[in-house]
């Protein structure tokens, strides 16, 4: 054999070589990308599932947890003059859920739509609320997670209200 075509193979076994590599790196990395999605995804799940526990053991020092500073609560009406957006502070709130006696709140949710992204998550939750154990209303929560150097922390929750 002539020394070209021993380059020549030698050339194309590296190529074969580096598009292996880069195969195989590429793949670790989705592997990765797919692990670390779902740990994000089980850690979203949990603060919200933390929420409605709180709620419903009236449990504010579990709650606090949940939030982000800033948060914003707000609530959609359905009202005959057309959908009307109620803002709630996270101190009324909590202090609402101060009052209440273990047992008394349950929100019972779906798990619908997730997406998430590094830094921030959206979650979609429809649900039906109870009180005191008798039906009272239903509707969907949209969340909208950060995640902080303390974890997931719920920034804005939304939801709608109906019978």
């Amino acid at each position: 054999m002539n020394l070209q075509k021993i380059l020549n193979m030698q050339k194309s076994i590296l190529y074969i070589v580096c598009i292996l590599f880069s195969i195989q790196t590429n793949l670790n990395a989705q592997s990765k990308n797919i692990a670390e999605s779902a740990n994000s995804e089980k850690e979203v799940k949990q603060v919200i599932q933390n929420m409605f526990h709180a709620m419903q053991q009236a449990d504010t020092n579990l709650l606090k947890t949940c939030f982000s500073d800033k948060v914003i609560f707000q609530t959609i009406l359905n009202k005959p003059e057309g959908a009307v957006i109620k803002t709630e502070s996270i101190n009324d709130f909590i202090q609402s859920i101060s009052k209440q006696m273990p047992n008394v709140l349950d929100e019972r949710i779906e798990f619908g739509a997730i997406q998430i992204d590094p830094l921030m998550a959206t979650v979609w939750t429809p649900y039906s609320f109870y009180y005191k154990g008798q039906y009272s209303h239903k509707g969907v929560n949209s969340f909208q997670l950060v995640k902080l150097k303390e974890g997931w922390k719920i920034q804005y929750l939304i939801d709608t209200r109906y019978k």
